[in-house]
């Protein structure tokens, strides 16, 4: 029993320097690429974190002006979105749903989401405006794409705290709904956090001293990362990112009390029994702006974001190919 608690106490005091390595290392910034700045990536992440700025449950009319801003490109792509509106504390907020019907097998579903809400208080390049402008050019270079199966393309609301993790989170919503309605949802994919890169070894953490023999200590790669019940589904995904995303890709698939496992939308869809994956760029365990006021834009690799994106699409495409 004691050389238990003294393992769990080693493991906690590793995590805890991890976390604190990261928190106190300097900021990367890549640099900037002639003509990045004209890119729809860049200017969506402009729009949600300098023109609108920290995006909180705290803050109703800067995360409704994302909303809007969000259905305004949908709108300006040819789509008409669905909303699902929710109540929280009397005000509504809105799951917003791309849907592209699968021609051979309507019924099964592949979902990929991202939030775009932030902690109060942070503008969020990072966390997550991210992974909303990739989903937002996803949904653009998809526009004419025939699946097999249906692709759903959703902008998930609330998943920060103090909601994280509670049933008002905007996928909690989404997936109870789903399961309720028996809808066959083969794999969802949470976008969380894909701006961040370095190429400085040493920069990348890990929760557990004997993870750095098997993953690389320099934070230039996403992973894709799922419970042992989703764990096809993670290596399925890393198969297609690989074949065209341009970056390097590392996988895991464990229990998900593993921290930072389940710390996005995908764990809402693992509480109702779909398989669920996270592509992240591994968040507080390389980039020293999580949940701070310097997550900011000049902070994020849009040349590997770039590259991200069109494995991204390739994956869409395999997961549901006709």
């Amino acid at each position: 029993m004691r050389i238990f608690l003294l393992l769990a106490l080693l493991a906690a005091a590793f995590l805890l320097y991890s976390l604190m390595k990261i928190k106190n290392a300097p900021s990367v910034v890549p640099p900037r690429t002639p003509g990045i700045k004209d890119t729809l990536l860049y200017r969506h992440v402009e729009h949600l974190t300098a023109t609108i700025g920290s995006r909180s449950v705290f803050e109703y009319d800067r995360i409704i002006a994302a909303r809007d801003y969000i259905l305004s490109c949908l709108n300006g792509m040819g789509y008409s979105p669905a909303r699902q509106d929710f109540s929280y504390q009397g005000r509504t907020f809105s799951n917003i749903v791309v849907s592209l019907r699968g021609a051979a097998r309507p019924g099964d579903v592949v979902l990929i989401g991202a939030h775009y809400d932030t902690m109060v208080g942070t503008p969020g390049a990072d966390d997550n405006a991210s992974a909303v402008a990739m989903l937002l050019e996803m949904c653009r270079l998809l526009k004419n794409y025939a699946p097999g199966m249906t692709l759903k393309l959703v902008f998930f609301a609330l998943e920060e705290p103090p909601l994280f993790r509670t049933e008002f989170m905007g996928s909690a919503i989404y997936a109870r709904e789903a399961k309720k309605q028996g809808e066959n949802i083969r794999g969802m994919i949470s976008l969380e956090m894909l701006g961040y890169y370095s190429d400085q070894k040493g920069g990348q953490s890990y929760p557990f001293p004997l993870m750095h023999l098997m993953y690389p200590s320099t934070p230039n790669f996403i992973a894709v990362v799922g419970n042992l019940s989703s764990r096809r589904l993670v290596h399925r995904i890393a198969d297609s990112l690989r074949e065209k995303a341009g970056i390097p890709v590392e996988t895991l698939a464990t229990v998900s009390f593993l921290p930072g496992v389940d710390f996005s939308d995908h764990r809402s869809f693992w509480e109702v029994g779909y398989p669920a994956v996270m592509i992240t760029d591994t968040a507080f365990y390389r980039n020293p702006n999580y949940h701070r006021e310097t997550d900011r834009i000049d902070t994020l690799d849009f040349l590997r974001m770039s590259a991200l994106l069109q494995g991204l699409v390739q994956t869409a495409k395999d997961l549901t190919a006709p």
